[in-house]
């Protein structure tokens, strides 16, 4: 058995890579918003945090009826408990990175949890 997946990702409303890869720690989804669309739900999770990257365009997200505006090149974590929404702008498409992973569960991170090989 491999010990790597790999996958290609076309221009999909969304893609979910969970079993794509085979993800064993996360949920990852690659999302496109054509303007003037919207994810068609409120939602939010029971443990699972979520961290966005905006690839591209603009659009926004309504986090518990607050506001806040998205472009390419920013990062946002909403916390579990969040409600959220994520909206395109009117005149441009939005696409974003959406990584899901339980709240806490971090434990070590870049080198703390590397060994360097020999």
């Amino acid at each position: 058995m491999s010990n790597y997946n790999k996958t290609t990702v076309g221009e999909e409303a969304r893609t979910e890579l969970h079993d794509k890869l085979s993800l064993t720690g996360a949920e990852i989804s690659v999302n496109n918003l054509p303007a003037g669309a919207s994810v068609p739900f409120v939602h939010f999770h029971k443990q699972n945090e979520e961290i966005y990257a905006i690839v591209s365009g603009k659009g926004k997200a309504v986090i518990d009826d607050e506001t806040v505006e998205l472009a390419a090149g920013d990062w946002l974590r909403i916390s579990p408990a969040a409600k959220r929404q994520f909206f395109a702008a009117d005149n441009s498409p939005i696409s974003y990175i959406c990584i899901q992973v339980k709240a806490g569960s971090l434990e070590k991170y870049t080198a703390e949890d590397a060994e360097i090989c020999r």
